[in-house]
């Protein structure tokens, strides 16, 4: 049974990790559009309703500079790896209850991954 569990969760990692490879930032520009409204990425980008999102994939929650964070998402101790991303990106009241975040999330896995790939390609300031 423990081997089946272990088989299981490798399966997963690949899979993740496959979904992650498969990313295509050119498509994920174009869904960031719905995030535009909250985020900003870019050389001049600067925190509004949302943090900015330059450097985000490996950075630690609450770590942009000049955005005021919930106390939630201060405590939340989590690190944007791809993996946790597109937990969050899916459902952010899921994954941090308290969040300042009201967006109810991309249900489509790809459109995940993409936004998740283009984030990976902004670096700003």
């Amino acid at each position: 049974m423990k081997a089946v569990k272990i088989a299981m969760v490798g399966a997963a990692l690949v899979w993740s990790a496959t979904a992650y490879a498969a990313g295509d930032p050119v498509k994920g520009e174009k869904v960031f559009k719905q995030c535009k409204i909250c985020h900003q990425v870019g050389p001049n980008a600067k925190p509004g309703i949302g943090p900015v999102q330059n450097n985000v994939v490996g950075s630690k929650a609450a770590s942009r500079p000049g955005f005021n964070y919930s106390e939630a998402m201060k405590n939340s101790g989590l690190t944007w790896d791809e993996a946790t991303l597109d937990k969050y990106l899916e459902n952010p009241r899921g994954v941090v209850p308290g969040t300042k975040m009201v967006f109810v999330g991309l249900k489509n896995p790809q459109d995940r991954a993409d936004v998740i790939a283009y984030l990976a390609t902004q670096h700003g300031q």
